[in-house]
């Protein structure tokens, strides 16, 4: 859904976005159980996301509790669920885990699936900044078939369904492409998801 929050809304958020990554368990670089290190770096809210599962603290981190997930964001998950679907979610989904992902000019994310949560409820993912080519694939490899979509500030993306587990990345950021009065260097990329999680977050 194009330009579904409005230039205020998409000021609100990158506000929320830049407190959210001071510490503690602030914005960290990713490294991946095989000596990799993601490019896009990422802060968590409500629970925190490290290769492959969850965590109530920052465990790859500096190890602090994980900042919680405001009841005003999990709202927008549902007021996005709503546009994107045409229909009020069922009284059970909430979103309550968020991934803030912060892309610099040469930054981008291999095809990966969003697969740690138990739930099956879609997964709701809001731009920020410099638009980006989003390469949405497939259920069963991460090559052929996908498409690619170019994602712009203030754009509005669910997949759920039988696409709840596709392939996904950012091959490439367009730096230089957000709005000038957003103030914002660089792409941010919030997504939404409902964990499903027990006490063990596993």
């Amino acid at each position: 859904m194009p330009d579904w929050l409005g230039p205020a809304r998409q000021c609100e958020l990158l506000h929320a976005c830049r407190e959210w990554a001071r510490p503690p368990a602030g914005l960290r670089t990713v490294r991946t159980p095989g000596g990799g290190v993601m490019t896009a770096r990422q802060v968590c809210l409500g629970l925190h996301w490290y290769p492959y599962g969850y965590a109530s603290t920052a465990v790859d981190g500096d190890g602090a509790p994980v900042k919680p997930m405001p009841d005003w964001l999990a709202a927008l998950g549902r007021e996005a669920l709503a546009a994107a679907y045409g229909r009020v979610p069922d009284p059970e989904v909430v979103h309550d885990i968020a991934l803030v992902n912060f892309y610099e000019g040469d930054s981008r994310m291999g095809m990966h699936r969003d697969a740690e949560e138990r739930s099956g409820a879609p997964v709701v993912s809001l731009s920020l900044g410099d638009s980006c080519v989003f390469r949405f694939g497939n259920t069963a490899s991460r090559g052929r078939p996908y498409r690619d979509v170019e994602l712009r500030s203030g754009d509005l993306f669910v997949f759920g369904g039988s696409s709840r587990l596709a392939y996904h990345g950012v091959p490439k950021v367009l730096p230089g492409t957000g709005p000038q009065g957003l103030g914002l260097a660089g792409r941010l990329n919030i997504t939404l998801r409902v964990g499903g999680l027990g006490p063990g977050l596993t």
